[in-house]
């Protein structure tokens, strides 16, 4: 008998109403063991630290986060999975035709322990109002929904259960004359709220092998050695793989191939790839990477997109000597004659973070080479094609024997536009022939990928006193980090959208795209007009306090009408933004203030949430002998 034999545990318990006997290894958790030795995929791992709810089971009947549970604890207990509730092929439960009904099911990844979340509520009790439903779902995280579908999911489902309502509501609705502008039910919803849809993380292959990634603890540091031999000779270790393995062109990104598959030379973050371990299983592979050898040289290093166009700042990338990665100027009219004819000049920077995706599916993928000798990648990838023709290059094949697999895709916001794993998986699987899968964890999906650009927006504007925009100058300096990603067009859909829904007859923009040895930044849900248009939208509200014009009205007088022709000669047909206008301003009860302030919120309805004026602290000062004024 092995030594991993005589210390595995020996368990015994009932899981969906069958009884078992198994052996399990110490380490694990409830959730490894259901996933990894049951093929119960329907738990999911999101975060790996009890947070997100997507690993929900039941234990004896209690609803418990199975990321958090030692195996050891499942013995003699009575297990219940999402594919519990229904059985194989079983029809769905009422609080899973609910979640099909109300659309609650987007990405689908959260749904499995949303479903177990409600279940449990509607067990503990059946008449649980709304405000308690909210609380027992309080432990699950949805990053797609916003929740509201997910909550009339439930109280669906609860009337149903209780009779106060016949079981047809949870049917489908029929399209009436026509599907166009009704609802329709999503396709794949069932196999979401049923725990069935595989996601990459889910899927094995046989004689499937698992992959471990090195990853760099500098920012910036030139790679002198990389010494793999000790792990290459561990047992269990397929292959180990460097940018030496790369084959063909090495370079992939959106708009610029600057990135390696594998750090080339030099690291230029924290978390960059210097190696990837393939080996039987995942903890050989981590153990192997802890073997591996790197002799790094630290060299500087710069943080601040600024501070990186200055002259002699460390140089990112050899190509960009001034790390910029993409200028946009745009000029419309004569914006110093706009600036002098202005009554009031108000200037100000606004600042905006890096933001996490915070997808509740890390990435993950399996590559393999079919028998035609086709090298297969499937993977979350939300962009295949491109993906796939940089490949090509990368390992030197022709299209034709290059072929990507869009796996369902466990939320993505732009984060998963970028290839950045796909090259080592399958450099690994032309290497030992075998499959080879990826699983990050939350850490290393927080360390290694793209973030929503920083942004710092100097915004300087003219006004006449009723409010009409003369002149803005607009300059926006983003944190591209230090590959280039989809930088340039979330700077081209910037400096689009710099000045918003604005007429403005003088203009200057100047949008940057800037390398810094930062986690790379790339695309993101909105990607360049967010940040540019807090800054539009802020700027907008301190004007219109400085003028003593309600925020609707200084809107209205400089919005986009039909006809109007953009800053970068887009003619518009119809306009909607007076429709907006007014719908927003009735939605929020608002009604205008006296002079001088923002306005309030109406309190007709019992309410007394009025709003005081707005004291922003600015500084003014007379220019000249005209009444012109300035905000410093």
């Amino acid at each position: 008998m092995s030594d991993q034999t005589q210390s595995d545990l020996q368990l015994e318990f009932q899981i969906n109403g069958r009884s078992m006997k198994r052996r399990a290894r110490p380490h694990q958790r409830l959730l490894d063991f259901i996933r990894d030795d049951l093929a119960l995929t329907g738990a999911k791992e999101g975060c790996g630290a009890g947070e997100c709810g997507t690993c929900s089971v039941f234990v004896d009947g209690k609803l418990v986060k199975s990321c958090l549970m030692p195996v050891a604890k499942a013995n003699g207990t009575k297990i219940e999975t999402i594919e519990g509730l229904t059985g194989w092929g079983g029809d769905l439960t009422p609080v899973q035709k609910a979640f099909h009904k109300t659309g609650a099911s987007q990405c689908g990844y959260c749904i499995p322990g949303m479903v177990m979340a409600a279940t449990s509520a509607l067990r503990e009790n059946p008449k649980a109002d709304i405000e308690e439903i909210k609380e027992r779902l309080g432990g699950n995280i949805c990053r797609c929904t916003g929740y509201t579908k997910i909550f009339e999911a439930v109280e669906m489902a609860r009337d149903v259960l209780s009779g106060e309502s016949n079981a047809a509501v949870l049917d489908a609705d029929g399209p009436g004359k026509s599907y166009i502008g009704n609802n329709v039910r999503r396709l794949d919803a069932p196999s979401k709220v049923a725990g069935r849809l595989r996601y990459a993380g889910d899927m094995v292959m046989p004689g499937m092998l698992h992959m471990q990634v090195l990853r760099s603890p500098h920012a910036h540091a030139l790679i002198k050695s990389i010494d793999t031999s000790e792990a290459e000779n561990l047992p269990g270790v397929a292959c180990v793989i460097t940018a030496d393995d790369v084959p063909g062109e090495d370079g992939f990104g959106v708009f610029v191939h600057d990135q390696p598959i594998m750090a080339r030379g030099r690291v230029r973050y924290v978390g960059e790839a210097i190696a990837a371990v393939s080996a039987d299983d995942v903890l050989t592979a981590a153990r192997a990477v802890s073997l591996i050898k790197v002799e790094y040289e630290p060299v500087a290093a710069v943080f601040d997109a600024e501070e990186a166009m200055q002259n002699g700042a460390p140089v990112v990338h050899d190509y960009a000597p001034d790390n910029i990665v993409k200028h946009i100027p745009i000029r419309k009219g004569n914006v110093e004659q706009g600036f002098a004819e202005a009554d009031l000049v108000v200037e100000q920077t606004y600042e905006t973070q890096p933001v996490e995706h915070a997808y509740l599916e890390p990435e993950a993928g399996i590559a393999y080479v079919d028998h035609d000798d086709v090298v297969t990648v499937v993977s979350p990838s939300q962009n295949i094609t491109h993906h796939r023709h940089m490949l090509a290059k990368i390992i030197d094949k022709p299209i034709n024997k290059v072929r990507f697999i869009m796996s369902p895709v466990g939320g993505g916001f732009g984060g998963k536009e970028d290839m950045i794993y796909q090259g080592m998986l399958a450099l690994s699987a032309m290497k030992t022939g075998a499959p080879v899968r990826l699983v990050y964890t939350r850490e290393e999906s927080i360390i290694s990928t793209a973030k929503r650009h920083p942004a710092r927006i100097t915004y300087k504007m003219g006004l006449k006193q009723d409010g009409r925009i003369t002149a803005v100058s607009f300059r926006m300096i983003c944190d591209g980090g230090a590959y280039g990603l989809s930088t340039e067009g979330v700077m081209r859909k910037a400096a689009i959208l710099s000045c918003g829904p604005y007429n403005v007859p003088n203009l200057e923009i100047d949008v940057y795209g800037v390398y810094t040895h930062n986690t790379p930044s790339g695309a993101f849900r909105t990607f360049g007009a967010m940040q540019s248009q807090f800054a539009t939208e802020s700027h907008m509200d301190i004007c219109a306090e400085k003028l003593g014009l309600d925020p609707f009205e200084i809107r209205r007088v400089n919005m986009m009408r039909d006809g109007a022709v953009t800053h970068t000669r887009q003619e518009l047909g119809s306009v909607s933004m007076g429709r907006v206008l007014d719908a927003a301003e009735k939605a929020s009860r608002w009604e205008a203030g006296p002079a001088g302030m923002r306005g309030q919120q109406r309190t007709d309805l019992g309410g007394d949430d009025t709003r005081p004026p707005c004291t922003l602290g600015a500084r003014f000062r007379k220019t000249g002998d005209d009444d012109r004024q300035e905000v410093a």
